[in-house]
């Protein structure tokens, strides 16, 4: 799994591309940790372009940068998933905890 981080204007990009998966997952999240840390970001948005694969990890990820950006008062897209990833994240409801676009 690869991911790309832009920062600008107290917005914070992440580009994952890849399986979203138990080992891609916990690389990734150490990424957005030291990524969160680096910019403190009022808006977080994870770009799900090049997502070739997600499981529940996949979702353990989103959560979890979900609550380091409330702890930062800011907030989290999840965008561009496609379509299996879609339905995982779907499937546990995650829609009702952050915007997916």
């Amino acid at each position: 799994m690869e991911i790309n981080v832009q920062s600008a204007d107290r917005q914070l990009l992440l580009e994952l591309s890849g399986e979203v998966d138990h080992h891609g997952a916990r690389d990734a999240l150490r990424e957005l940790e030291l990524a969160v840390d680096a910019a403190l970001p009022a808006r977080l948005v994870l770009d799900m372009t090049g997502v070739t694969f997600m499981d529940s990890s996949g979702i353990a990820l989103i959560l979890r940068a979900q609550q380091r950006m409330q702890l930062l008062d800011g907030s989290v897209l999840v965008c561009n998933v496609p379509p299996q990833a879609r339905r995982v994240l779907d499937a546990a409801g995650v829609g009702r905890l952050v915007t997916i676009r």
